[in-house]
């Protein structure tokens, strides 16, 4: 069925099928991964990834930071890192007998967080504030983040000796949590026919162009905001979010946090797809990946062996769907 757009999304598919484009030279496969990276970039969000080593999760998302032409910052979390390490400290200047601020790897504009959950609570609230306010305040100033400022933190699900829990806050803070799984028998395979091919890794990483400049993701992202929504479906939202904090299977629901994040998730999603409207089937798309981290199952359902996932569909399926 075809219809004329009301919002101009031409140069935001081209961008973004531009971008998918240059990381699918160096990636095979995780075509869905890449599209909620995308989406949580148009929607102005950070991201929490999850998965086994060696799946692609560092790499994707230094692949993502190549094609944005803007500052890149690795920061590595380990248990002996210091808020000051994230941040940065104030240094004395012997000729201006004054102290200086230096600026730590979080002033970027696209973070990569590796191993997130291996830094105490001490270490994770030093992201509280960069994460919700794009600032930070340091001996009494505020420093504000440049544009863009996105946060991608990676995380292991398996090995959790060494590691600590992100605090509730703190998960709360990511719009979605994407869990990066293996790749299927033909994509391995063509992993290996890819590995065998090219000379190196990082010559295939140094070959990824810049496709936005900050400014023109700016005007893509105020393309996504323009997505236009039904009242019916603000209600399903709201919901879909409510149900999280009724649930038998929960000890803890989802914030509005939540539903604003999934409001503008479907905005960007609609937007990606080539739609200036957004429909149930966006809302319900995006529903795990914004609220598995943001929910608590009760000790006896995960006794049971539920996963977040698992009462996700099922809130999904209790909310009657606008059409």
């Amino acid at each position: 069925m075809n219809f004329e757009s009301r919002i101009d999304l031409q140069n935001l598919r081209e961008g973004v099928a531009a971008i998918q484009a240059e990381i699918g030279n160096v990636i095979v496969g995780q075509q869905q991964t890449i599209e909620l990276l995308l989406t949580a970039v148009l929607a102005d969000g950070h991201v929490l990834l999850e998965g086994v080593p060696g799946v692609a999760k560092t790499l994707t998302a230094k692949l993502l930071a190549k094609t944005i032409a803007t500052h890149f910052s690795r920061i590595q979390f380990t248990p002996d890192l210091m808020p000051s390490d994230v941040l940065g400290t104030s240094v004395f200047n012997p000729k201006q007998t004054d102290f200086v601020f230096k600026k730590g790897p979080i002033f970027s504009n696209i973070v990569l967080v590796d191993e997130i959950n291996r830094a105490p609570a001490k270490t994770q609230s030093a992201l509280f504030e960069v994460m919700e306010e794009r600032q930070a305040t340091i001996d009494g100033t505020a420093y504000p983040m440049g544009y863009p400022f996105v946060v991608l933190a990676t995380q292991n699900p398996v090995e959790q000796e060494g590691t600590y829990r992100l605090p509730e806050a703190q998960l709360d803070r990511f719009l979605f949590k994407i869990v990066v799984g293996y790749p299927n028998l033909d994509q391995e395979v063509e992993v290996l026919r890819g590995h065998h091919q090219r000379k190196s890794l990082a010559e295939a990483i140094n070959a990824v162009q810049a496709i936005l400049q900050p400014e023109q993701l700016a005007a893509l992202r105020e393309s996504a905001r323009q997505v236009h929504v039904e009242d019916k479906l603000f209600d399903y939202i709201a919901q879909i979010v409510q149900q999280t904090r009724n649930n038998k299977s929960l000890f803890l629901g989802a914030s509005p946090r939540a539903s604003i994040a999934l409001l503008n998730g479907a905005k960007a999603l609609a937007a990606i797809r080539g739609r200036d409207f957004i429909t149930p089937e966006d809302v319900q798309e995006l529903a795990p990946p914004v609220l598995r981290h943001r929910i608590i199952l009760t000790p006896e359902r995960e006794m049971e062996g539920a996963t977040a996932d698992d009462v996700v569909a099922q809130l999904l399926q209790k909310v009657e769907v606008p059409r």
